[in-house]
């Protein structure tokens, strides 16, 4: 190894020497130099590609894997945000469906619900007309037993009135001994009997 890079230093060290010409050269042709010149780019650039090939290609071998790497997270992620759009769509279409769905059995149940709340309404309907008409026979009841004891307090207002009005002392004391003949009578019955 240590033989390689004496060779490689002096690899760069050739266009220092071929550079150095006497002073009398100085007016050399353009060709010369334009070739001097060519060998040192082409020995400078060679040597640095030879040096930093190793590196050069390492890094671009990471490079290459880390993009490589981030090509296929990338499209991991692609792939995941599809599948995550495809279901958020597929759950979308649902939803509606969904809602389409609760929206009918709302009503569904709401018609139930008002089916039966009729239903209750009518019953309590009957029951009430039931009482009204049980209340109106009691009161029509009460009425007819006050029309009867007005009537029979009215008979018998008259009758005293009546009474009264006929009823002189005479006879008065005419039905106060009869009445006391009956009950003698029938004192004496009993106590035969």
């Amino acid at each position: 190894m240590p033989k390689r890079k004496l060779g490689i230093l002096l690899w760069l060290c050739l266009p220092l020497f071929l550079g150095l010409t006497s002073s009398e050269e100085t007016q050399g042709s353009a060709l010369v130099d334009f070739l001097g010149k060519s060998l040192n780019f082409i020995i400078l650039f060679g040597g640095l590609a030879f040096l930093l090939a190793k590196p050069l290609k390492k890094f671009l071998e990471e490079l290459v894997l880390s993009i490589k790497k981030t090509l296929q997270e990338t499209e991991g992620a692609r792939r995941a945000a599809e599948e995550k759009l495809a279901a958020i769509k597929k759950r979308l279409r649902g939803l509606a469906e969904e809602v389409q769905k609760i929206r009918k059995d709302g009503e569904e149940a709401g018609q139930k619900e008002k089916e039966r709340i009729l239903a209750l309404a009518g019953q309590e309907a009957d029951q009430v007309r039931s009482l009204a008409q049980q209340e109106i026979g009691l009161h029509v009841q009460e009425a007819k037993r006050g029309l009867r004891e007005y009537a029979a307090d009215l008979a018998i207002s008259l009758a005293r009135a009546r009474i009264e009005k006929r009823l002189t002392p005479e006879l008065h004391s005419r039905f106060i001994d009869e009445s006391i003949a009956g009950l003698g009578n029938l004192y004496e019955k009993s106590d035969s009997g």
